[in-house]
């Protein structure tokens, strides 16, 4: 496990898709940090945000109680900026902003008009015959958010069955690849990428 970012406030890593966040991906966490540091006894960890499982992509950890604090009033003021990139089925063009209702249903997101706000910007990187690759930024934070706001426009993510995606594949084509946010100490605006997952997903993308 290699860290994409980590100091005595935060920890960044990547999960890989096909695990669960909570508790799966969160105790490997603490167990890289126990080995990393030689701590003895309990390890504070708490991941500031989660990803579907299905999911892979930056994963943000808060590694004391006060950046935990900070880091999930940021999140709440919005300061922390997050960039997916996708594969969609059918053909988009441009860029847009997606604006839904969801409600929270049985393991999953549903258009609702009783549900909550959810938005998201999307621009287009590539076009094929039948599929788009997308960069999404994520400006709420809904379970599902992505993976349902794209379904209910009639373009699922390439392999997400759940909503509808008419490709079968082991993993759904969606990583988070760009992570912003103010670090909790010092207030510098901290920037991290993941390339691989875009470089995949492009090779992915120009194969098809």
């Amino acid at each position: 496990m290699e860290p994409i970012h980590c100091d005595n406030h935060v920890l960044v890593l990547n999960k890989p898709p096909g695990i669960a966040t909570q508790p799966d991906f969160h105790e490997q966490a603490k167990a890289w940090v126990k080995k990393a540091f030689n701590k003895p006894g309990a390890v504070f960890l708490e991941p500031v945000h989660r990803l579907d499982k299905p999911v892979g992509g930056l994963v943000l950890f808060a590694r004391t109680s006060k950046a935990l604090s900070r880091l999930n009033e940021a999140m709440r003021e919005r300061q922390v900026h997050k960039i997916y990139h996708a594969i969609v089925e059918g053909k988009l063009e441009g860029s847009g902003r997606l604006k839904h209702t969801l409600l929270h249903g049985d393991h999953r997101a549903i258009v609702d008009p009783s549900g909550k706000e959810a938005l998201l910007d999307y621009r287009v990187l590539e076009t094929g015959e039948d599929q788009t690759l997308v960069e999404i930024e994520l400006l709420t934070g809904r379970y599902h958010q992505i993976r349902a706001q794209f379904a209910a426009i009639g373009h699922p993510i390439v392999g997400d069955q759940k909503y509808g995606s008419r490709s079968k594949k082991d993993a759904i084509y969606l990583a988070h690849v760009k992570l912003s946010f103010p670090h909790p100490t010092t207030k510098e605006m901290l920037v991290l990428c993941h390339q691989s997952f875009h470089k995949k997903m492009a090779q992915d993308f120009s194969a098809r």
